[in-house]
């Protein structure tokens, strides 16, 4: 079986689009057309279902791509290995979002950045869950941090460590809201305080109201700013009400630049994924990083 059919297959597998695949490949949508026909015709079976938007594989492809994918990377290491200067460093291309990615991924990768024989040079990007697990997919990245995990099996997650939420504002408006009891305190007596939120969905004010409080926030958000770290920067200066990681406000909190206006017995959680596409893990880089943040998590949770 022609190798560059498989990896032509492969690519547009991990995509759900010819014209991804395309973009990623370096080809003409028809070109990458041809070379599926030509797969298919080999095996004697369709690997994908046409859509409108995109395709979607067949259970012959999906069990094609789960055997090919791995060894396909696998060589694609062994190439760019063989390519490179002894003295020079892989590079490993991480995402996820930005706040957790900047305040804690990063920093804990960082002491492997050094030349000591087996450091890398490092990348970020950041983007939300979808957008990170589609670039991985489609090789953009090698590790990728988010917080869905991932269906299929091109793709495979660990569980990295809890993210506990909490409500939180500059004291002024617990004193004004009448918040003195954050125990006692209830979804009506919140309402009188603005929103602060990272998208006009209200994401995490959303969350949190239906796991504490069985209910929906009433108050549209008053300032949407796309990072959490502006969120909390915005809290502090007394914007109104946010709901952040513990870990991102702890200090914060600590300082009395904001106060938790409720304290509910079992807080909401979010669970971060480390994920990657099946079978690089055997790429020393990628696995030396996999598991560093796994060590790194074990202190953060």
């Amino acid at each position: 079986m022609d190798l560059a059919l498989l990896r032509t297959f492969v690519t547009v597998h991990r995509a759900g689009s010819f014209t991804r695949a395309a973009a990623l490949l370096g080809l003409s949508q028809p070109a990458v057309t041809s070379q599926i026909r030509t797969l298919e015709r080999q095996l004697g079976r369709p690997l994908f279902l046409r859509q409108a938007r995109g395709v979607t594989p067949t259970t012959i492809g999906d069990e094609l791509a789960h055997k090919a994918a791995p060894h396909l990377d696998a060589l694609v290491e062994i190439a760019e290995t063989g390519v490179q200067d002894d003295s020079s460093l892989r590079t490993l291309h991480l995402a996820g979002p930005p706040e957790f990615t900047a305040e804690r991924a990063l920093p804990a990768l960082t002491e492997l950045t050094g030349d000591d024989g087996q450091g890398f040079a490092l990348r970020a990007s950041f983007g939300n869950a979808e957008e990170t697990l589609e670039g991985l997919s489609a090789g953009h990245h090698d590790l990728a941090i988010g917080t869905a995990r991932p269906r299929g099996v091109l793709l495979t997650a660990t569980p990295l460590c809890d993210e506990e939420h909490v409500l939180v504002a500059a004291p002024s408006w617990a004193e004004r809201a009448g918040i003195d009891k954050p125990h006692g305190t209830d979804a009506p007596a919140l309402e009188r305080v603005p929103v602060v939120e990272v998208h006009e969905s209200l994401p995490f004010v959303a969350r949190y109201w239906a796991s504490v409080f069985d209910a929906r926030p009433a108050a549209p958000g008053t300032i949407v700013a796309p990072d959490l770290r502006a969120v909390l920067a915005c809290a502090v200066a007394g914007a109104g009400l946010a709901v952040l990681p513990r870990y991102l406000c702890a200090p914060a909190l600590e300082r009395g630049d904001v106060v938790a206006l409720h304290d509910p017995a079992v807080p909401p959680l979010r669970t971060y994924f480390l994920v990657v596409r099946t079978g690089t893990l055997a790429m020393p880089h990628i696995a030396r990083a996999h598991e560093w943040l796994l060590r790194a998590a074990a202190g953060w949770n």
